[in-house]
């Protein structure tokens, strides 16, 4: 493969990785296995571009000209990018040092998406025609299988050896069966809230509910939290679906907020399906879990589940109306 077709192929997969990886959060249903597997594929396609990209690089290298400390940080930015993914596929460990290994994969591949458009604009690489030739395409479209197979593969492999990659929920998270395992993350910035359960109080609209009162509610639920930073569990939790809560209240939707100032806005038709949590498991919710009032969102990925809920209102705004993933 020419080096301008191979840059070209690795920017288009560059990209696709990095599309497929937002969806990746933002994926709650079974129906959007594929951008996982996409994403997977996006990555195996950069790998198997390795020996052709090899004797581009090693073509550039032995010329002297600007930015090759450039294409070293992006050779060495990508590794790690790989080599994260590859260690939360298989299940190797949950964090490096102080990080999560999610952090540092998300972190490593914005960082490489960065490099690469840096990398395109000094060296640009210009289109042709006779890149949409048919023979172009075929070549994609093999490259595309290859890296899909090689998924397969590892998936087959891993269920076959008994792995812990292989138990994988279908967003890619690993399974964590006990409660008292279940980690403490937060969105970003976030921080753990200590609130007294005794004085701390939930508005509803205009009222003030109390944490005894929700959790004298008795609606249960079992639903799986599937957090963005690799991990599920399937647990019972206990509290007041948010319907009762509501009332008579209307509005296109519900918004529900957090002692940190996080929300999240939900379509008011869901609500019978949302329950406000004081217990998970049969216990009262401990402060990383976000106690004493956390919300339980079946179907949604963790981000939804706002943590020390203080607020809760309905509202005229439509249920879309809001950033994607939360930006803070």
């Amino acid at each position: 493969m020419a080096g301008r077709r191979t840059n070209l192929s690795l920017l288009a997969a560059s990209l696709l990785a990095l599309i497929t990886g937002v969806g990746a959060f933002i994926v709650g249903t079974p129906a959007g296995r594929w951008v996982i597997v996409s994403h997977g594929v996006a990555a195996l396609a950069i790998v198997a571009l390795t020996p052709w990209k090899s004797v581009v690089a090693k073509r550039g290298m032995s010329r002297r000209r600007r930015g090759r400390g450039l294409s070293l940080g992006l050779t060495f930015v990508t590794v790690g990018t790989i080599a994260t993914g590859v260690i939360l596929v298989v299940g190797g460990t949950d964090r490096v040092g102080p990080f999560t290994t999610m952090q540092l994969h998300v972190s490593l591949g914005l960082l490489m998406i960065s490099l690469t458009l840096l990398h395109t604009l000094q060296r640009p690489v210009q289109p042709r025609s006779s890149d949409l030739s048919r023979r172009s395409f075929l070549r994609a479209g093999g490259l595309l299988a290859a890296a899909g197979g090689l998924w397969l593969s590892i998936e087959a492999v891993l269920d076959a050896i008994g792995a812990r990659g292989g138990d994988r929920r279908f967003t890619g998270s690993h399974f964590v069966a006990s409660p008292e395992d279940v980690p403490v993350t937060q969105w970003i910035n976030d921080r753990v809230q200590h609130l007294d359960p005794a004085s701390h109080r939930v508005m509803v609209g205009a009222e003030q509910v109390t944490v005894e009162e929700v959790a004298q509610g008795g609606d249960v639920v079992q639903a799986t939290l599937d957090c963005t930073g690799g991990w599920y569990t399937t647990q019972e939790w206990s509290g007041t679906l948010l319907a009762r809560l509501l009332g008579d209240m209307s509005g296109e939707s519900v918004v529900v907020r957090s002692a940190t100032g996080y929300w999240r806005r939900f379509p008011m038709d869901e609500a019978s399906g949302l329950l406000l949590a004081t217990h998970m498991a049969g216990r009262p919710l401990t402060d990383g879990h976000g106690g004493p009032l956390r919300l339980v969102a079946p179907g949604r990925r963790g981000y939804w589940w706002v943590k020390w809920v203080d607020t809760i209102e309905a509202d005229d705004q439509p249920a879309w109306w809001q950033p994607p993933l939360p930006t803070a």
